[in-house]
């Protein structure tokens, strides 16, 4: 039988051997943490279950320690409450907390760039797999981490205790930070966040660094790496690859109403709708719609607003362009359209050529450089 070392020093090499881990340090921590003591239990999905399903994977369930070491992502809950020990089957629902992929999590660390003797403010304990992990590299003393729900946070405090650890762990709301622990050298989010909070920007010190995943109710993602250049103030640019979290709860959208699709105001497409299938063109409509929420697919989008009610679909002609839709005071598709023309004049770039920059006059995202094409974000 595979012991946990064996299982940990074959995800080491591989994520050495993928270029993902290449701080020495850090491999030492990903060799050092046994991820096993932080997740007991996780929910599996169904393949091919529609709507998704999970499956409870439990200590007495078989595969389960080798899950653990697969590079995956493990759903710990569901609905805000359900956990895998509650059910004894399949069972349907929406991901609350998580166990993120490590090769995420390691990368992210090494993408906050920290040094011996800084401080970090961790937002989203979740397991405490990740804080353990900033707890050997920087030591217990250097990290602050917060949780907003206490259930997960209070099951973290236990395993990072029965594993040797003991960083100062906060239950309350992230996204208002920790101010007594005040100021950090760097904020890393294992959350998404429609605008950075503003007591982020106030709790790292000039010169400091914020990673952090900046999403929407569309559910387009983005990793941005920042520093701090005054209390209230930032810069930064967006990193390459593909990062997505759970949306801050208290960013999340509210919830759907039914969608009536009513009749509206016609005309073609000038763009081809499943450019919003792309990874960096949903993101761009995002930012260009931020009240909305993208649904639909290939050349048949629909966008719906929730703050008016507008909407806008498209539809392929038989000719092969698109007809697009549009009913309510938003004209959603003229925005999104606008948008993406935009990014395609800069040459269609993926997130790494997009930048942003925050001060008082509010939170925004551009791309190539601060006085190319830009939008704000719903601060």
């Amino acid at each position: 039988m595979t012991t946990p070392t064996e299982l940990r020093a074959a995800l080491v090499d591989k994520l050495t051997a993928d270029g993902t881990l290449t701080d020495p340090a850090w491999r030492a921590g990903a060799a050092a943490v046994p991820r096993e003591a932080f997740v007991d239990e996780y929910f599996l999905t169904t393949p091919g279950s529609m709507p998704t399903t999970y499956e409870p994977v439990r200590k007495d369930s078989p595969g389960w320690l080798e899950g653990i070491y697969r590079n995956e992502t493990l759903v710990t809950q569901l609905d805000g409450h359900l956990r895998p020990s509650d059910v004894q089957g399949p069972v349907t629902g929406s991901p609350s907390s998580s166990s993120t992929l490590p090769a995420l999590v390691l990368g992210m660390w090494q993408q906050l760039d920290v040094e011996a003797g800084h401080r970090v403010l961790e937002i989203g304990t979740g397991t405490g797999y990740s804080t353990a992990l900033g707890a050997y590299r920087l030591g217990d003393g250097n990290i602050v981490s917060i949780e907003v729900d206490p259930g997960v946070g209070g099951r973290a405090a236990d395993a990072l205790k029965a594993a040797g650890f003991s960083p100062t762990l906060v239950i309350g709301d992230g996204l208002a930070g920790h101010e007594d622990g005040a100021p950090y050298d760097r904020l890393i989010a294992t959350c998404s966040v429609r605008h950075l909070p503003q007591p982020w920007l106030y709790q790292v010190k000039p010169g400091g660094k914020i990673l952090a995943t900046f999403s929407g109710w569309s559910f387009a993602f983005g990793l941005a790496l920042l520093t701090v250049t005054e209390p209230g103030c930032a810069s930064g640019r967006f990193l390459p690859g593909h990062t997505s979290f759970m949306i801050a709860r208290p960013h999340d959208r509210p919830p759907r109403q039914s969608i009536t699709l009513l009749s509206g105001d016609e005309r073609p497409a000038e763009i081809d709708p499943s450019l919003l299938d792309d990874w960096t063109g949903k993101w761009v409509a995002q930012l260009a719609a931020p009240s909305a929420e993208i649904l639909g697919s290939g050349g048949q989008q629909i966008l719906v607003d929730f703050a008016t009610g507008s909407h806008a679909r498209t539809q392929p002609d038989p000719d092969g362009g698109w007809t697009v839709t549009q009913r309510g005071p938003l004209r959603l598709w003229d925005q999104v359209e606008t948008a993406v023309k935009a990014w395609q004049r800069e040459g269609a770039p993926h997130q790494q050529g997009f930048g942003i920059t925050i001060d008082g006059g509010g939170q925004r995202v551009w791309i190539g450089s601060e006085d190319g094409p830009g939008w704000n974000l719903p601060v």
